[in-house]
């Protein structure tokens, strides 16, 4: 009997891959499929919007791609600024200060000759120029005190003002500043006897230019000629005016005192502070600016 050959075994059919198969391959296929990254497309600005180049205020300064202009020289710029102003207010104070010193000069003199007159009269009358320091001194003469005071910084005033709608200052930018010096006036013994709640008045404020011109103006009791400040240059003659006009004015402007209802009471602190009963006053003065 003859043998028959033995049947190979059928192959099982193949599974399904699972699912930790399926991932593991996933990236693979993945990678075969990635495609190359596309282009963005530019997005046109608005037409309100500006790629160049922009100032602070967001106004534009270049267009897109043009070169950006060089700031401005911000050195020279301080520098112009220098020379023309502060070289300018520099000067001015130099010429006020020139004719402080000359105000110095003549009150002295004018004391000296006061004194020569006075004390054969009488020597109780006293008349004493007191320097203060360098930018103030004082005249006692009699019951009455001139402070002259002379300010540090230079100023300017509005276009409508004293000397600044003339033709001389329009001419010249550098003449609308100005050095100042004041005279007031006060009680002699308000100064010695430190009443503090006396008041001093302004009699004359003397204005000087960087030409060494002047503008005075102050109390109509100076009587002053009117003259335009182109005109006016600082002389000793005409600061021997100012402080001869001035003491005129504090002597003719005499003391007023207090009506009887005023001081029938005074507190602890008035008499504590040296304060008298009766507390006089000057009359004051009437101003007058114009001098044109």
């Amino acid at each position: 009997m003859a043998k028959t050959a033995p049947k190979k075994p059928t192959e099982a059919p193949a599974a399904p891959p699972t699912e930790a198969a399926a991932e593991s391959a996933a990236p693979v296929a993945k990678k075969s499929r990635k495609k190359a990254p596309a282009v963005a497309e530019a997005v046109p600005l608005p037409e309100s919007e500006h790629s160049g180049a922009t100032a602070t205020n967001n106004e534009p300064m270049a267009e897109p791609g043009s070169p950006i202009p060089p700031p401005p020289d911000r050195l020279n710029q301080i520098f112009e600024g220098l020379k023309q102003k502060s070289t300018a207010k520099q000067a001015i104070f130099r010429n006020t200060q020139g004719a402080f010193d000359c105000l110095r000069l003549v009150s002295q003199e004018l004391v000296l000759e006061l004194s020569r007159k006075l004390t054969p009269l009488d020597a109780s009358v006293i008349i004493e120029y007191r320097p203060v320091n360098e930018m103030e001194f004082h005249i006692r003469f009699s019951g009455d005190l001139l402070v002259f005071v002379m300010h540090s910084n230079i100023i300017t005033f509005p276009d409508d003002y004293g000397p600044m709608p003339t033709g001389y200052v329009d001419a010249d930018f550098r003449r609308r500043f100005f050095g100042h010096i004041m005279a007031y006036n006060f009680m002699a013994d308000s100064i010695k006897y430190q009443r503090l709640n006396d008041n001093g008045y302004l009699v004359g404020r003397l204005l000087v230019n960087i030409e060494n011109h002047y503008f005075l103006e102050g109390v109509q009791q100076l009587e002053l000629p009117n003259n335009d400040m182109s005109d006016n240059v600082v002389t000793e003659e005409a600061m021997k005016l100012f402080v001869e006009s001035a003491m005129i004015a504090a002597v003719n402007n005499d003391l007023i005192a207090q009506p009887l209802t005023e001081i029938q009471k005074i507190s602890v602190k008035q008499k504590l502070e040296n304060q008298q009963v009766s507390r006089t006053s000057k009359v004051g003065f009437s101003f007058s600016n114009q001098q044109m």
